[in-house]
């Protein structure tokens, strides 16, 4: 749980599917946000990257940096970004996935105060949220997942806010087994059991085009998953993009540089 009690915000989603969220803030409230992840504030909010999400101010130097480096292990920046509101009366910021997708709210007040998201799932959340870094509990979760065996742990008492790709889908566990592509795993809270077992028998494995290995999710809790992962999307772009359009334009792209160059030097 989170040393400190969450500001308590208010939000708005924004969009369909290429979704921002709006966040309101009371004067002196903070929101903390993965870096970059801005779209526009109004007059009155400060921001300032950290390194650290705040709540703990009495770190030293070095245990600020080893929380930094598990934040990088988990596929976000080093800094986090607190804005805060020191104007007078409410002020709104925004924020935005760098993909098209959704944006799941989380209450982790009503979640058991824990949520374990995927590798750079994190969006931004109300300050007094910790972030850190949760294992899977078995080796072949790291060595055959998809998505590696390192997951963020968001825990705490106020709203998160994760973005995901393509269209979002929620379950709810009582016991039953569910089995997923590894990638389409966006969140679950802490009673899911995540493991990594084989995807059938030999045939199916090489040419039933599921990759080797499934995510196996068992227990009791609420799963959410994706759609279209974001690396199924890039592969599919790679795979159907000629190399030399892409070789054309780069060359393109660099003579429109010189060109721009030639006409600062000559002026």
């Amino acid at each position: 749980m989170s040393p400190i009690q969450a500001h308590e915000i208010d939000y708005e989603i924004i969009g369909d599917d290429l979704q921002a969220v709006e966040i309101e803030l009371d004067p002196g409230e903070t929101v903390i946000a993965e870096a970059g992840a801005m779209n526009y504030m109004e007059d009155g909010i400060s921001f300032e990257a950290k390194m650290g999400d705040g709540t703990d101010a009495n770190d030293g130097i070095m245990k600020k940096l080893f929380g930094a480096g598990k934040r990088m292990l988990a596929g976000e920046s080093a800094m986090i970004t607190h804005f805060t509101n020191q104007g007078i009366g409410k002020k709104r910021v925004a924020f935005a996935a760098p993909y098209p997708g959704k944006i799941i709210p989380l209450n982790l007040a009503g979640l058991g105060g824990e949520v374990l998201v995927q590798r750079d799932g994190f969006l931004c959340a109300a300050y007094g949220t910790k972030l850190d870094i949760a294992f899977t509990q078995r080796l072949g979760s790291g060595f055959f997942g998809g998505e590696g065996f390192i997951l963020q742990r968001l825990s705490g008492n106020g709203w998160t806010f994760v973005h995901a790709c393509g269209a979002i889908v929620k379950k709810e566990l009582k016991g039953e087994v569910l089995r997923v592509d590894t990638g389409c795993l966006v969140a679950m809270t802490p009673g899911i059991d995540f493991s990594i077992e084989r995807a059938g028998n030999l045939k199916s494995m090489i040419f039933g085009g599921e990759g080797l290995f499934l995510a196996t999710l068992r227990g009791h809790g609420t799963v959410w998953l994706q759609s279209l992962p974001f690396a199924r999307l890039a592969n599919r772009i790679v795979q159907h993009a000629p190399s030399a359009r892409g070789a054309g334009a780069e060359q393109g792209s660099g003579n429109l540089i010189s060109g721009l160059g030639g006409m600062f030097e000559s002026e």
